[in-house]
C-alpha cells in the first residue's frame, strides 16, 4: 500500500476536481420490528439520472481516490439538504483508502460544516474489489468505529464479500445481497442458508439488512426468521436527490397475517 499523499492539509491525489459530474440517489432502510424508516443509503447517479454503472465507467485508477472522497462529500451535503433523518450509509471503495486516518478527514469536515453527526455514518464495503490487504481493511474498520462511525459489509454472500472475511474485520452489519434473497419463501435451500446466516451473526453480535426486496412475500419470510431490517423496491425505489416515502401501509402488511 502506497504512502499517504496528505501534505499540509493538502491531499495530492483527492483534492483535485473530477473532470465528470454526478449526484446522489437514496433509498430507504428499514426496520420491521420498529416500524419506520431507519436510515438512508445513498447511490451514485448521472446528473441526469443515469444509473451507477453508467457514472462508475467514468472512474479509473487517475480519479479513483478523489472520486470516493467526493462520493462521501455530496452524500452528506444533499442528506443534510433534504433534512434525512437517522442513518446515512455510504458505499466506499477500500483500495482507495491509503490511510484511514487521512483519508477520512474530508468526509469529518464535511460532517462538521453542515453539523452532521458522525454517529450517524455507516460506511459499506463494497464487494466489487478484492482487498488482498485484510491488516489494511482490518485498520480502516477499526478506525472508523474508534470516531463513532459504523461500518457494513455490503453484498454479503456473493462477489468478493465471502464468509472468509468475518474471520478477519469486524463489521456492524452484514448486508445480505439479493441473490441470496430472491424468492427465498419459495427456494428451501435458500432457506438454510439463511438460518445459518442468522445464528451465525447472532453469535458474532453483527445485525443483518436483507437487500433487493421486491415481494411481500420474502419481506414476511425474511421477517419471521429474524431479519427485521430491510431494503429494496418493494419499500420504495431510489430516487435522486429526494427521500422516497416508504409508506404506512407497507408495515401494516407486513405484520398482518403469514
Amino acid at each position: 500500500m502506497p504512502g499517504c499523499a496528505r501534505h499540509d492539509d493538502v491531499c495530492g491525489r483527492c483534492d483535485a476536481p473530477l473532470d465528470f459530474d454526478f449526484t446522489m440517489a437514496f433509498q430507504p432502510l428499514v426496520d420491521l420490528d420498529e416500524g419506520r424508516v431507519y436510515g438512508y443509503e445513498s447511490l451514485v447517479r448521472g446528473p441526469e439520472g443515469e444509473p451507477a454503472a453508467a457514472v462508475l465507467a467514468k472512474v479509473d485508477d487517475r480519479t479513483r481516490y478523489r472520486f470516493d472522497q467526493a462520493c462521501r462529500v455530496k452524500a452528506i451535503e444533499i442528506a443534510h439538504r433534504l433534512n434525512a433523518r437517522g442513518v446515512l450509509s455510504i458505499n466506499f471503495l477500500p483500495n482507495a483508502v491509503y490511510e484511514p486516518e487521512a483519508c477520512i478527514q474530508a468526509t469529518l469536515a464535511a460532517a462538521e460544516r453542515v453539523g452532521w453527526p458522525v454517529s450517524r455514518l455507516c460506511f459499506e464495503i463494497v464487494e466489487s474489489e478484492s482487498v488482498t490487504d485484510r491488516p489494511h481493511l482490518q485498520n480502516i474498520v477499526a478506525s472508523y468505529r474508534a470516531r463513532g462511525m459504523k461500518t457494513a459489509l455490503d453484498d454479503f454472500g456473493t462477489g468478493y464479500a465471502n464468509l472468509d472475511l468475518l474471520a478477519d474485520i469486524s463489521p456492524d452489519m452484514l448486508k445480505i445481497d439479493r441473490r441470496l434473497i430472491s424468492h427465498i419463501d419459495t427456494l428451501p435451500r435458500k432457506q438454510i442458508v439463511i438460518r445459518h446466516l442468522v445464528d451465525l451473526a447472532r453469535h458474532l453480535d453483527i445485525k443483518l439488512v436483507a437487500e433487493g426486496i421486491e415481494t411481500l412475500e420474502e419481506v414476511r419470510w425474511l421477517y419471521r426468521h429474524g431479519i427485521a431490517r430491510q431494503q429494496g423496491y418493494w419499500f420504495a425505489r431510489p430516487v435522486a436527490e429526494q427521500l422516497p416515502v416508504c409508506p404506512d401501509s407497507r408495515f401494516a402488511l407486513v405484520k398482518g397475517r403469514y
